[in-house]
């Protein structure tokens, strides 16, 4: 039960990434977002909860509309209640996104239980898998990296393509595979960059060197395209991400247009609108993946709890935190041998970003 005696608090935060991440939607150098922090007063220790909104241009509201938002939700949570002030973000994905995740940690603390207990009441998960991204570069530079990443102990590097000519990315994933050797998942990620007649090319030479995933190779809108793809894929899956948001998921599915189809919690509303999904995808035989949009620690984490709440979750994309030259606070989650190591400690388990 929500009690009644909430306050909400928000605060603004500038995050520079540790070098200018390059992908066929642009470049982005840092992350920009509000810290909230919810209370429920009246008790000799208030319980508190944390959530994160961080927008990003093209899959969310703006900063500023976020902000605003989030004003909104702070107005009827004084007048109304948590439900009032969650239908008040509810167009804007990122403030919703903070508000239910803060809620979600508050009433997880309240009960004592870890975040992704709270969120799918199932078993303790130890670990979720996750993989490496991989920026674009030119090919020395792309195998270097994913060398550097399977050292640390991934078994699973994501490389973002579609910058570069077809012929220049199928390079780059072809010295990645020599360099990495068989064993290791290798994944390409477009962000819509292509035509289907560079999808096509680009597919089956993927298909020769054994890359598991290519995410959005086409834009958003070419549904009957990805199915066309996914039909002449030679075991390559198709996995939709900006897709999800423009058609959603009967759509997707009614066309079978998706082997994988990858969840944002922050472009989607919130971890209890994500989860939901997850659920309603293995219903359909379409595999869940949970990745985040270059998020703080607060939204990260929250993340890894949803990953840890979906049964059988493959790799994701979760290892983002050190693409950040600087967090809001101490990063809970310890990644570890290809994976991350799931919080147990009540609620997110995030505890010194919030300083008076």
């Amino acid at each position: 039960m929500i009690p009644d005696d909430l306050s909400l608090e928000y605060r603004p935060f500038s995050l520079a990434l540790a070098e200018p991440l390059e992908t066929a939607d642009g470049s982005i150098s840092s992350r920009d977002g509000f810290l909230v922090r919810l209370v429920a007063e009246g008790r000799d220790d208030p319980a508190v909860g944390y959530g994160e909104a961080t927008p990003l241009p093209g899959w969310t509201e703006s900063l500023a509309d976020c902000e605003h938002a989030l004003e909104r939700a702070q107005d009827a949570l004084r007048t109304g209640g948590a439900s009032e002030a969650l239908e008040a973000v509810d167009q804007q994905v990122a403030a919703r996104h903070a508000l239910s995740l803060a809620l979600t940690d508050l009433q997880a603390t309240r009960e004592a239980t870890p975040l992704y207990r709270y969120l799918g009441q199932g078993p303790m998960v130890g670990r979720v898998p996750v993989n490496a991204t991989i920026g674009d570069g030119p090919p020395a530079d792309t195998a270097r990296d994913a060398r550097a990443a399977v050292d640390r102990g991934f078994d699973c590097c994501k490389l973002k393509v579609g910058i570069r000519s077809i012929e220049e990315d199928i390079e780059r994933v072809r010295r990645v595979r020599e360099t990495v050797g068989p064993d290791v998942e290798l994944r390409a990620d477009a962000n819509e960059a292509w035509t289907y007649e560079q999808a096509q090319s680009a597919l089956a030479a993927f298909a020769d060197l054994d890359v598991s995933i290519l995410e959005q190779p086409l834009p958003a809108g070419a549904l009957e395209g990805h199915a066309d793809l996914r039909a002449e894929s030679r075991g390559v899956s198709i996995a939709l991400d900006e897709g999800l948001l423009q058609h959603g998921v009967d759509t997707i599915c009614d066309a079978d247009a998706a082997d994988v189809v990858v969840l944002k919690p922050m472009a989607l509303g919130g971890l209890d609108v994500a989860r939901k999904l997850a659920a309603w995808l293995t219903e359909l035989d379409v595999t869940p993946l949970v990745t985040t949009t270059i998020d703080g620690v607060v939204a990260r984490t929250g993340a890894v709890h949803l990953a840890a709440a979906i049964p059988d979750v493959p790799a994701c994309g979760l290892a983002t935190g050190d693409l950040l030259a600087e967090d809001l606070g101490r990063d809970p989650v310890l990644l570890e041998k290809g994976s991350a190591v799931v919080p147990q400690a009540k609620g997110l388990g995030v505890t010194d970003v919030w300083t008076e």
